[in-house]
């Protein structure tokens, strides 16, 4: 019997990544790109609906499959609210729930247009894994003030699918397994595995775990209490030095691992101890998600395209490597981990979910 045929779609925001997949070969896939005078002059996320799904079913006649040829869509999870890991069905409620939620965030149109195709085709659309998978044990939550719980936002595709791939490599199933799974990238998320849920994990988005390229992360309190109440910063620039001016943009100005290497290269010792902050940083929130699995950790798994610097990834090894063996999995396939969620659920090996 032919493998299924997969339409994957995955947008960013000012592109939308697609690709034809037949089982988990690709037999197509282009990156489009969208005009940046034609997205800023939409007021809304949802407004570029119509463009992008235009843009994807021209992706389609280009790459000569018609709608009726394609066994089902899926589409990048978006923002919801916080649900399980795994794969769900684009149906009613998560489509209001996405427009309730996902606003601001472009990866929310990725089941929206699934679903749209998927409806004028006659076959299932999904999601997977999105930003928003909530697994934490009850613990996790506690901060300290009553007022702020601690959430799960990260790098779930990402994390679960490359947490897959450790386990078979392992020789064993991602739901046997106990696994430090660490995304290296513009933010950084270090997540907790156990037996297949992430217990516990760095919320990346709002600013917990190590800083990273352009990303602060963990502060000190009363310093950030003191620069909100400076008079030198509204709200909006103080959000911007956590997530996007911070890190090593806020130390070196610049979020290019390779610019940092060079500098590096050519002797500047600056760039060489604030770099290897960073991989210090990200080794002890690797210890911090060890203690909380009770030191029953099978290894620990780095990727994201941060995984791509040899010198980082040692870095971090040097120091956690006594935890359990270190398995490095560089850059992020969230094309084909979307591929592989929709063949689990055709398959009927993986339960999908809905949030209703």
């Amino acid at each position: 019997m032919r493998d299924p045929r997969l339409l994957v779609i995955n947008p960013g925001s000012t592109s939308t990544k697609v690709a034809v997949f037949q089982g988990e070969q690709v037999a197509a896939s282009e990156t489009l790109r969208h005009d940046a005078a034609a997205i800023a002059a939409f007021s809304r996320i949802f407004d570029q609906f119509d463009m992008r799904k235009e843009a994807v079913v021209e992706f389609l006649a280009r790459a000569g499959f018609a709608m009726n040829q394609l066994s089902a869509v899926i589409g990048r999870g978006g923002v919801l609210p916080p649900v399980e890991g795994g794969v769900y069905e684009v149906d009613d409620a998560i489509v209001e729930a996405l427009y309730e939620h996902g606003w601001n965030h472009a990866s929310s149109l990725g089941g929206l247009i699934a679903r749209d195709i998927a409806r004028a085709a006659r076959i299932p659309a999904y999601i997977a894994d999105p930003v928003t998978t909530d697994e934490l044990d009850d613990v996790a939550r506690y901060t300290g003030l009553p007022e702020i719980e601690r959430r799960s936002v990260f790098h779930a595709l990402n994390q679960k699918a490359v947490a897959r791939q450790a386990a078979s490599a392992l020789g064993r199933e991602y739901h046997d397994c106990n696994l430090i799974v660490v995304h290296l990238g513009g933010g950084i998320s270090v997540g907790g595995h156990r037996k297949g849920r992430v217990a516990e994990v760095s919320n990346a988005l709002d600013g917990e775990g190590p800083y990273s390229p352009e990303r602060s992360g963990t502060l000190p309190n009363t310093g950030v209490i003191r620069l909100c109440f400076s008079g030198d910063y509204t709200e909006r620039e103080m959000r911007r030095k956590i997530t996007g001016q911070g890190g090593l943009v806020a130390y070196l100005g610049t979020n290019s691992l390779l610019d940092v290497e060079k500098r590096i290269a050519e002797g500047d010792s600056q760039a060489k101890l604030c770099y290897e902050g960073m991989a210090y940083q990200v080794a002890k929130e690797i210890g911090r998600v060890a203690c909380a699995m009770s030191g029953e950790v099978d290894a620990i798994v780095v990727t994201g395209g941060a995984a791509n610097s040899k010198m980082l990834v040692e870095w971090i090894t040097a120091r956690v490597k006594f935890i359990a063996r270190v398995m490095v999995y560089p850059g992020e396939e969230e094309m084909l981990a979307l591929a592989r969620a929709a063949l689990r659920a055709l398959a009927g090996v993986e339960q999908v979910k809905r949030i209703s």
